[in-house]
């Protein structure tokens, strides 16, 4: 009896004892949530045009997605340790093309800065289809697949994106036509009436697509106010690469890799445009293949 007695308590004891740290917990992860909640810019653009957060609507749609990628821990941080790579590469070709320095957001919600694959077959950090891609200048088939060149299909970006801006006079505008198509965005405005992308009802993807972007733009810009900081040394490093000049075939690049003193794998990590085993180069065609000289 008295055993029983002492279970009981003992028993009683560890009930409290949980319950103590089950709202210990809650109150922590409470607080947490309140924190990321709280954080609300009073203020945000696009390529220096304002985002009108006066309209309740606009507001509660960029509120959303600033939640959303608030909330993603492991995405976002992973996509904040790319960046530190990508957005140097990005940064000076947008610069160069007179494109706004925010379109490198833009690649973020496209792809998380790898070069991802879709459904409909759109590759690279910015997602083009092969089509669209051939037309902004980009060499598309089964050997050379440059949607996954970083520099090259940045500058086929920056193409598109200034044919854009000329038609709608909105950077805004030009972004939501990476989604929705120009013609496409387009038609919207001429059937609407109304010539601004918060004012246009628009399919549920492109109506959430600028709004990612902004969100994105947010978090990344403030990471400390989101709970996403990190040390330098947690950032993933650009490494150091030597051109090398092709202007000849390759016809076996497993060979060319050990001659430059890397691997096979290594020449493909750091050169994902390379799509086969060989690299036919054409009369009078070159190629620069980035070789690391250090990191493996």
């Amino acid at each position: 009896m008295e055993l029983i007695k002492k279970t009981g308590i003992i028993a009683s004891v560890i009930l409290m004892s949980g319950m103590l740290v089950r709202t210990a917990y809650n109150k922590t992860e409470e607080k947490e949530t309140v924190k990321k909640e709280n954080h609300f810019p009073a203020n945000i653009d696009f390529a220096g045009e304002k985002t009108p957060l006066t309209i309740s609507d606009v507001r509660e749609r960029f509120d959303r997605e600033l939640l959303v990628n608030a909330n993603l821990d492991a995405t976002t941080r992973i996509i904040i340790k790319r960046a530190n790579r990508a957005f140097p590469v990005i940064e000076p070709i947008l610069k160069r093309y007179g494109v706004p320095d925010d379109f490198k957001y833009l690649a973020v919600i496209e792809s998380g800065l790898v070069n991802a694959v879709s459904p409909a077959g759109a590759r690279g950090v910015w997602q083009f289809m092969p089509d669209t891609g051939k037309e902004r200048g980009l060499e598309i088939n089964d050997v050379v697949d440059e949607r996954y060149h970083l520099e090259k299909s940045t500058e086929a970006a920056c193409r598109y994106l200034l044919d854009a801006y000329k038609k709608f006079g909105s950077w805004t505008l030009a972004a939501a036509s990476y989604n929705g198509g120009v013609t496409g965005v387009n038609r919207q405005i001429t059937f609407q009436g109304v010539d601004n992308y918060y004012d246009l009802l628009l399919t549920d993807e492109t109506s959430r697509y600028v709004f990612r972007i902004l969100a994105l733009k947010e978090i990344m810009q403030h990471p400390v106010q989101y709970d996403f900081a990190m040390m330098p040394q947690d950032l993933y490093q650009i490494l150091p690469v030597k051109k090398v000049i092709v202007n000849s075939s390759i016809p076996d690049l497993a060979v060319f890799a050990k001659e430059q003193g890397i691997n096979y794998k290594i020449l493909k990590i750091h050169n994902p445009w390379l799509r086969d085993r060989k690299l036919d180069v054409a009369e009078g065609k070159t190629y620069t293949i980035d070789i690391p000289t250090q990191g493996y």
